[in-house]
Protein backbone atom coordinates (compact mmCIF):
# COMPACT_ATOMS: atom_id res chain seq x y z
CA UNK A 1 0.00 0.00 0.00
CA UNK A 2 2.47 2.59 -1.15
CA UNK A 3 2.21 5.76 -3.17
CA UNK A 4 5.01 6.78 -5.50
CA UNK A 5 7.70 5.37 -3.19
CA UNK A 6 7.53 1.68 -2.20
CA UNK A 7 9.39 2.47 1.05
CA UNK A 8 6.66 4.82 2.27
CA UNK A 9 3.19 3.64 3.25
CA UNK A 10 0.17 5.35 1.79
CA UNK A 11 -1.10 6.53 5.16
CA UNK A 12 -4.57 7.29 3.82
CA UNK A 13 -4.89 3.64 2.77
CA UNK A 14 -3.33 2.18 5.92
CA UNK A 15 -5.60 4.30 8.18
CA UNK A 16 -8.72 4.82 6.03
CA UNK A 17 -10.97 5.95 8.88
CA UNK A 18 -8.67 8.83 9.72
CA UNK A 19 -8.55 9.81 6.06
CA UNK A 20 -12.35 9.58 5.83
CA UNK A 21 -12.60 11.96 8.78
CA UNK A 22 -10.34 14.40 6.92
CA UNK A 23 -12.58 14.14 3.86
CA UNK A 24 -15.63 14.91 6.01
CA UNK A 25 -13.83 17.89 7.55
CA UNK A 26 -13.03 19.15 4.04
CA UNK A 27 -16.69 18.82 3.01
CA UNK A 28 -17.75 20.73 6.11
CA UNK A 29 -15.13 23.40 5.39
CA UNK A 30 -16.34 23.81 1.80
CA UNK A 31 -19.92 24.19 3.03
CA UNK A 32 -18.82 26.78 5.61
CA UNK A 33 -16.86 28.67 2.94
CA UNK A 34 -19.88 28.75 0.66
CA UNK A 35 -22.18 29.82 3.50
CA UNK A 36 -19.75 32.60 4.43
CA UNK A 37 -19.77 33.85 0.84
CA UNK A 38 -16.25 32.81 -0.10
CA UNK A 39 -15.83 32.16 -3.80
CA UNK A 40 -14.72 28.65 -4.83
CA UNK A 41 -12.06 30.26 -7.01
CA UNK A 42 -10.59 32.04 -4.00
CA UNK A 43 -10.41 28.80 -2.02
CA UNK A 44 -8.75 27.02 -4.95
CA UNK A 45 -6.28 29.88 -5.38
CA UNK A 46 -5.38 29.55 -1.69
CA UNK A 47 -5.17 25.75 -1.97
CA UNK A 48 -2.79 26.14 -4.90
CA UNK A 49 -0.58 28.64 -3.08
CA UNK A 50 -0.33 26.51 0.07
CA UNK A 51 0.47 23.46 -2.06
CA UNK A 52 3.23 25.43 -3.81
CA UNK A 53 4.76 26.43 -0.49
CA UNK A 54 4.63 22.85 0.79
CA UNK A 55 5.86 21.37 -2.48
CA UNK A 56 2.91 18.98 -2.78
CA UNK A 57 2.79 17.76 -6.38
CA UNK A 58 -0.42 15.82 -5.85
CA UNK A 59 -2.37 18.76 -4.46
CA UNK A 60 -0.93 21.12 -7.07
CA UNK A 61 -2.08 18.75 -9.81
CA UNK A 62 -5.60 18.91 -8.34
CA UNK A 63 -6.02 22.51 -7.19
CA UNK A 64 -4.38 24.52 -9.98
CA UNK A 65 -6.76 22.98 -12.55
CA UNK A 66 -9.65 23.37 -10.09
CA UNK A 67 -8.83 27.08 -9.80
CA UNK A 68 -8.93 27.40 -13.58
CA UNK A 69 -12.21 25.47 -13.68
CA UNK A 70 -13.63 27.86 -11.05
CA UNK A 71 -12.89 30.79 -13.35
CA UNK A 72 -9.67 32.10 -11.80
CA UNK A 73 -7.64 34.09 -14.33
CA UNK A 74 -4.83 31.75 -15.48
CA UNK A 75 -2.35 34.62 -15.09
CA UNK A 76 -3.20 34.78 -11.38
CA UNK A 77 -2.37 31.09 -11.07
CA UNK A 78 0.85 31.49 -13.05
CA UNK A 79 2.02 34.42 -10.90
CA UNK A 80 1.07 32.99 -7.50
CA UNK A 81 4.66 32.64 -6.25
CA UNK A 82 5.11 36.39 -6.88
CA UNK A 83 1.59 37.54 -5.97
CA UNK A 84 2.88 40.34 -3.74
CA UNK A 85 4.52 41.99 -6.76
CA UNK A 86 1.58 41.61 -9.14
CA UNK A 87 -1.20 44.20 -9.13
CA UNK A 88 -3.85 41.90 -10.57
CA UNK A 89 -5.06 40.38 -7.27
CA UNK A 90 -8.04 41.86 -5.44
CA UNK A 91 -7.81 43.05 -1.84
CA UNK A 92 -9.66 39.92 -0.69
CA UNK A 93 -7.31 37.65 -2.68
CA UNK A 94 -4.27 39.45 -1.28
CA UNK A 95 -5.54 39.11 2.28
CA UNK A 96 -6.37 35.43 1.72
CA UNK A 97 -2.95 34.70 0.21
CA UNK A 98 -1.19 36.57 3.02
CA UNK A 99 -3.16 34.54 5.57
CA UNK A 100 -2.45 31.30 3.70
CA UNK A 101 1.28 31.98 3.78
CA UNK A 102 1.24 33.04 7.43
CA UNK A 103 -0.71 29.95 8.56
CA UNK A 104 1.51 27.68 6.47
CA UNK A 105 4.73 29.24 7.81
CA UNK A 106 3.70 30.80 11.15
CA UNK A 107 7.27 31.22 12.41
CA UNK A 108 8.37 33.08 9.30
CA UNK A 109 5.43 35.44 8.81
CA UNK A 110 3.29 37.66 11.03
CA UNK A 111 0.09 35.69 11.57
CA UNK A 112 -1.51 38.42 13.70
CA UNK A 113 -1.01 40.99 10.96
CA UNK A 114 -2.37 38.57 8.35
CA UNK A 115 -5.49 37.94 10.44
CA UNK A 116 -5.96 41.68 11.00
CA UNK A 117 -5.61 42.37 7.27
CA UNK A 118 -8.10 39.63 6.41
CA UNK A 119 -10.52 40.96 9.04
CA UNK A 120 -10.50 44.30 7.20
CA UNK A 121 -11.91 42.76 4.01
CA UNK A 122 -14.07 39.84 5.16
CA UNK A 123 -16.52 38.85 7.86
CA UNK A 124 -15.58 36.83 10.92
CA UNK A 125 -17.43 33.85 9.41
CA UNK A 126 -15.52 34.15 6.14
CA UNK A 127 -12.22 34.52 7.98
CA UNK A 128 -12.88 31.41 10.08
CA UNK A 129 -13.95 29.43 7.01
CA UNK A 130 -10.82 30.54 5.17
CA UNK A 131 -8.61 29.55 8.10
CA UNK A 132 -10.21 26.09 8.17
CA UNK A 133 -9.61 25.73 4.43
CA UNK A 134 -5.95 26.65 4.92
CA UNK A 135 -5.51 24.29 7.88
CA UNK A 136 -7.06 21.43 5.91
CA UNK A 137 -5.09 21.92 2.69
CA UNK A 138 -1.93 21.93 4.80
CA UNK A 139 -3.05 18.61 6.33
CA UNK A 140 -3.86 17.09 2.93
CA UNK A 141 -0.49 18.30 1.61
CA UNK A 142 1.27 16.49 4.41
CA UNK A 143 -0.69 13.28 3.85
CA UNK A 144 0.23 13.30 0.17
CA UNK A 145 3.87 14.16 0.87
CA UNK A 146 4.18 11.51 3.61
CA UNK A 147 2.62 8.93 1.29
CA UNK A 148 4.59 10.03 -1.80
CA UNK A 149 1.35 10.36 -3.75
CA UNK A 150 2.06 11.05 -7.42
CA UNK A 151 0.56 13.94 -9.39
CA UNK A 152 -2.92 13.26 -10.72
CA UNK A 153 -3.48 13.41 -14.44
CA UNK A 154 -6.67 15.04 -15.66
CA UNK A 155 -9.05 12.87 -17.62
Amino acid sequence: MSGGDPERPCIDKVQPLTHAAMIEAAKSSRAASKEAGLDVGLIELVNTRVSQINGCVTCLSVHAPAARDAGVDPLKIDLLPAWRDADLYTDVERAALELAEALTNPRELDLRAAIADASDVMSTEALAALEWAIVLINAFNRVSIASAHPPRRRR
